[in-house]
C-alpha cells in the first residue's frame, strides 16, 4: 500500500471493509484452484498471489494507522456451489467485483492522496482481473461501464 497519513474513521471503516473483500477473494481462489482446468490454474495463482499482497499491504497500513486489522472469516458463503470449472470461473468474477466494490468505497472515502493513489490501483488492477474471469465465465461485458458501482 503506502505511508498514509491522514485517515478518519470513515476511511479506515472502507479500508476495514477492503481487507475483509481481500479475506473473501482468497478464501474464493483456494476454493476455484480445486475445480480449474489446468489451462486456467496458473491464471488463478497469480490472481491469488495479486490478494495476498494487497491483504499484507492493507493490514500493514491498518497498523500504521493504529488500527487492529480484522482476520478473515473460517469460511465464506458462495452465492451458488462450486462444482465445476465454469461455476469455479464464476466465483472468482464473484470475488473480483466484491474487491470492486470495496476498493471503490474507499477511493470515495478517504481525502488521503496516498491511501486514494494506492485504492484506484487496486481498483485498476481488479478490474482487469475480473474482465479475465468475466471471459472465461461468458459473463459480458468484459468491463462494466462503472467498475466497482454496487
Amino acid at each position: 500500500m503506502t505511508q498514509v497519513s491522514t485517515v478518519d474513521d470513515t476511511a479506515a471503516a472502507a479500508l476495514q471493509n477492503a481487507l475483509g473483500a481481500e479475506h473473501a477473494a482468497l478464501w474464493s481462489y483456494a476454493l476455484i484452484l480445486a475445480f480449474l482446468p489446468d489451462a486456467l490454474t496458473r491464471q488463478a495463482r497469480e490472481d491469488e498471489l495479486a490478494h495476498t499482497t494487497l491483504r499484507g499491504a492493507i493490514e500493514q497500513t491498518l497498523t500504521q494507522i493504529g488500527r487492529k486489522p480484522e482476520t478473515a472469516l473460517p469460511s465464506y458463503a458462495t452465492p451458488k456451489p462450486v462444482t465445476d470449472g465454469a461455476s469455479a470461473a464464476a466465483l472468482a468474477v464473484t470475488a473480483e467485483n466484491d474487491c470492486l466494490v470495496a476498493w471503490r468505497a474507499v477511493i470515495e472515502r478517504t481525502t488521503d492522496q496516498g491511501l486514494r493513489q494506492a485504492a484506484l490501483k487496486a481498483l485498476t488492477d481488479a478490474t482487469l482481473r475480473a474482465a479475465r474471469w468475466r471471459v472465461v465465465a461468458k459473463t459480458p461485458p468484459a468491463i462494466p461501464v462503472f467498475p466497482g458501482q454496487p
